[in-house]
């Protein structure tokens, strides 16, 4: 018999905040973690832009010897996943004695994997990548060091699918519990927030510019002036867990994962369609078995690009038909989290659901031909809805889509 999958804890570390409250207040007040960046003008970048994401202290939590496996964006994923597990009801005890499962979003280690080989290159020994270098350069680091350091004796895996990553693992994660083949699993996405990561994406003027350098006005989804994205990271944690494991245990049940809807391209490496997303949405729609007007808010993918932003849009337009639900993209706000952005969505979005708002679609001024088809909301609106629906799409023609709903 098929299970009812819910959430049961959250926990993020972002540049709007590294508490749910401090995310909620900064999505409510449309305040924007974007930061002009000197260092990346010194270093050759072409756009000056970035998330301001906050260094993390592991020193209170992990000790010295574990500490040295672990990279950036293992340490984002700690964070974040030691707060859902205390929110979910999660304890050391409970995970010692049940199988409690993994499934992470990560696609690159760029700059532990560049700070190994430098030193072997320089040194021209292979013994001074250090003994930590292995496990931190592969792309499995932050399930394989989340995994030991929680004792998660489940499935440990690492979904690596572009700018789809994040969202992918929490489908992945819902189809195990669904299937029964887990009861509870640790979901999320992370994404490295140093220059190195993202420094080829400049180099194909993927990023935004602006002649003021106001950092805060760089992410544009949907409006008619986007010129490129503004790169984010940091982590997002969800704690899934069957609907009847959740009851349990008393555990706090926030939401419902309803359905995943997933597709490919099967297209360009870089430039989306219209048709692949489309059929991301239309396959996670006939899943839940809801029909359009039931879903009350759409959280976009929408990163800020020309032609991404306006095949979404028409995407959606497709689906939806003459209902034209809210749509928003965050990124206004984050910029673009990659790896971790469709797993920090469903919590931006959760946050939203809670507390009765639409954060708005920040620097959205005005639509061009393309963007016009759907209804972005420009500014936070109180807003009372119990479904929603998130897309997250990425290179190669990765399409993810879930829908969530209030419990």
């Amino acid at each position: 018999m098929e299970q009812r999958v819910v959430i049961t804890g959250l926990g993020i570390w972002s540049c709007l905040g590294t508490t749910l409250d401090e995310v909620r207040q900064s999505l409510y007040e449309g305040k924007s973690g974007i930061v002009f960046s000197q260092e990346r003008v010194d270093a050759g970048f072409r756009s000056p832009f970035c998330a301001n994401v906050p260094k993390v202290d592991l020193k209170p939590f992990v000790n010295r010897n574990f500490r040295q496996f672990m990279p950036e964006e293992a340490q984002y994923g700690y964070m974040a996943t030691k707060d859902a597990l205390a929110a979910a009801r999660l304890d050391q005890d409970y995970i010692d004695q049940h199988e409690v499962g993994i499934i992470y979003g990560n696609d690159s280690v760029a700059e532990a994997t560049m700070k190994a080989l430098d030193k072997f290159r320089q040194f021209g020994s292979t013994a001074a990548c250090g003994s930590g270098a292995i496990f931190q350069s592969m792309n499995s680091t932050v399930t394989m060091n989340l995994a030991c350091l929680f004792h998660l004796k489940g499935i440990n895996l690492t979904a690596s699918a572009a700018c789809a990553s994040g969202s992918q693992s929490i489908g992945l994660g819902y189809l195990l519990i669904k299937n029964g083949l887990q009861e509870c699993v640790v979901c999320g996405g992370a994404q490295e927030a140093n220059m190195y990561g993202v420094a080829s994406f400049d180099g194909i003027q993927s990023f935004a510019l602006r002649e003021d350098n106001d950092a805060s006005k760089a992410s544009r989804p949907f409006d008619r002036d986007r010129n490129g994205l503004v790169p984010g990271g940091g982590a997002a944690t969800l704690v899934l867990e069957s609907y009847e494991s959740a009851v349990r245990r008393g555990a706090p049940i926030l939401a419902e994962v309803v359905s995943w809807g997933f597709s490919g391209n099967g297209d360009h490496i870089s430039t989306p369609n219209v048709a692949g997303p489309a059929r991301s949405l239309e396959l996670c729609l006939q899943q839940s078995g809801l029909k359009v007007n039931e879903i009350g808010y759409v959280n976009a993918h929408a990163t800020s690009t020309k032609i991404g932003d306006s095949r979404e849009a028409q995407a959606i337009a497709q689906v939806f038909g003459d209902y034209r639900p809210p749509v928003t993209s965050t990124k206004g706000q984050t910029g673009h989290e990659m790896w971790m952005a469709g797993a920090s969505e469903i919590i931006y979005s959760l946050l939203m659901m809670k507390n009765d708002f639409i954060a708005g679609n920040l620097n959205f001024e005005n639509p061009d031909e393309e963007t016009a088809c759907i209804d972005v909301v420009p500014e936070t609106r109180k807003a009372h809805f119990d479904i929603f629906m998130s897309n997250s799409f990425g290179f190669g023609g990765t399409n993810s889509t879930l829908i969530i709903k209030n419990l």
